[in-house]
């Protein structure tokens, strides 16, 4: 009797579903705890349209963090420094936040405009949308808060 599927062929299938199957549970791991980082910040976000209105009305800037959920850094970024009191504090007083995520409509409109080689990338704006200063990312809430002050 003659096979319909060569032995090999149905090797690598089975390889390949194993991979797509390993990879599929990785994104859904990473994004799982990148939802629980965010979380963790208790900073709130508002879409960035609203927030540029927001800073023209009380005339501050526009801190803008474009993550992606899926992503390790932004996670260690949320974690150790946008988690932080201190920083929560002076974002609230100071600036008008909004995280944008790499892979929503708004956050694609964003990176269209702006040149990204990675995440999470970190903005300041004035209220008419144009670039004050791009920050650099750092893991220390103080380092972040000296940025945020000059």
């Amino acid at each position: 009797m003659k096979r319909i599927f060569p032995k090999r062929l149905v090797s690598v299938l089975l390889y390949a579903s194993i991979a797509l199957g390993a990879y599929f549970l990785s994104v859904e791991v990473q994004s799982y705890w990148g939802r629980q980082a965010v979380e963790g910040t208790g900073l709130v976000s508002i879409p960035l349209e609203e927030a540029l209105a927001k800073a023209r009305a009380a005339n501050r800037l526009v801190l803008v963090d474009v993550s992606a959920i899926w992503c390790s850094t932004c996670r260690k970024l949320d974690s150790t420094v946008f988690s932080d009191d201190r920083v929560k504090q002076f974002i609230g007083e100071h600036f008008i936040f909004t995280r944008l995520e790499y892979e929503s409509e708004e956050g694609q409109q964003f990176l269209e405009k702006r040149d990204v080689s990675g995440f999470p990338t970190l903005w300041l704006l004035n209220g008419d949308g144009k670039v004050v200063k791009r920050l650099r990312v750092v893991f220390t809430p103080v380092d972040f808060l000296s940025q945020l002050r000059d």
